[in-house]
């Protein structure tokens, strides 16, 4: 994996961290909170997407990418906050 596509990847989660946490009320641990939520999300997402036979297809894969991102950071946050973490 190069730098590239790392730079990519934490820009993808950061923007599926953030949308996740706008959508559920606020993550306040700033950007390194949400490039993990976005990440894990990214995960999540996918993962929970592919088990409902389910893709986001607005038609351009950033977009695709950073959808399902913040889906799985949703989840995530919402798992967060009735765990208690």
């Amino acid at each position: 994996m190069t730098l590239e596509h790392l730079a990519v990847t934490a820009g993808i989660g950061i923007a599926g961290g953030w949308l996740g946490s706008f959508v559920m009320g606020g993550l306040r641990s700033g950007i390194l909170g949400y490039l993990i939520a976005g990440l894990l999300g990214g995960v999540v997402g996918y993962w929970m997407l592919g088990v409902l036979g389910m893709t986001i297809m607005p038609g351009n894969p950033l977009a695709d990418a950073i959808i399902t991102s913040a889906i799985g950071a949703i989840v995530v946050v919402w798992l967060a906050r009735k765990i208690g973490a």
